[in-house]
């Protein structure tokens, strides 16, 4: 559902939104702009971005947890698996396809300040972390005995 959906809302922004055009609404904190971002996630290069892809490896490995252990197999965990493997399949496919992945979510926050733009992808990404950090916070491993 995730691929589908980041999927078909990238096919509208680049069916209905000029590459870095007007954004839709003007004005606002959340706007749609048309972005093509040949960078890695958020529009940062291969070089700012490494922190944040070892986080991300670091999170995937620890998702494959889930095939292992039984406290992995929660409801919690799939959700959070589903999300991060969807969102990362959706920027894929962009990157093979396109050789860029399509970002349209801009926020802004104040002034000319604002978040690097974002996709569905990367939404449903970030969520799949902060719910699989959320679970391990709450995990009661027993101790081993002997």
């Amino acid at each position: 559902m995730v691929l589908a959906a980041d999927q078909l809302s990238k096919l509208w922004v680049r069916a209905n939104l000029d590459v870095w055009g007007k954004s839709l609404p003007q004005e606002g904190i959340l706007r749609l702009t048309h972005v093509q971002n040949e960078g890695i996630i958020f529009g940062l290069s291969a070089h700012q971005a490494v922190p944040l892809i070892l986080t991300i490896v670091v999170v995937a490995a620890a998702f494959l947890l889930h095939y292992r252990y039984a406290p992995f197999h929660s409801g919690l965990i799939k959700i959070a698996l589903g999300l991060f493997i969807g969102g990362s399949l959706g920027n894929l496919v962009d990157r093979i396809r396109l050789g860029y992945v399509t970002d349209f979510v801009d926020i802004r926050l104040w002034g000319d300040f604002h978040w690097p733009v974002f996709n569905l992808a990367d939404s449903a990404m970030v969520i799949g972390i902060i719910l699989f950090v959320y679970f391990l916070l709450r995990l009661k491993i027993p101790p081993k005995r002997g």
